[in-house]
């Protein structure tokens, strides 16, 4: 079982950044951690994905919508993942939510949230104009 907890977010004005922290227990080798977002009336997407394996990740991906702006990282002394999200957006605002699922081979994450097991709590983040 694995236990995800979301913090961070909050409002800013656009151009602004905020950053995203989620601690994982209870993960161990081989999976795929997440950020996804869900704005009001829209589905689930994908933010950013990183592959993990003892410690050390691999195959970061971003959302086209966020390439250039947000970094996805991993403390692996902390089991953390951080979302840096720089120059941010109104269209940005939305719940995010960090996700992981074990991975049976190394490789690039899905970017279907319907493939995630694990959710946090989600956190809210607005961008203002």
């Amino acid at each position: 079982q694995v236990h995800l907890v979301e913090s961070g977010g909050g409002s800013v004005q656009a151009g602004g950044s905020l950053s995203l922290s989620c601690a994982a227990v209870g993960y161990t080798y081989s999976y795929c951690l997440g950020w996804f977002r869900q704005a009001a009336g829209k589905e689930r997407e994908e933010v950013a994905t990183i592959y993990t394996n003892y410690g050390h990740s691999f195959y970061k991906n971003y959302a086209d919508t966020v390439k250039g702006r947000f970094t996805i990282s991993q403390d692996d002394a902390k089991n953390t993942i951080h979302l840096q999200m720089n120059n941010l957006k109104p269209e940005d605002s939305a719940i995010y939510y960090c996700a992981a699922v074990m991975r049976k081979d190394e490789g690039a994450c899905p970017s279907k949230s319907s493939e995630y097991k694990y959710w946090g709590q989600g956190t809210q983040v607005t961008v203002s104009s």
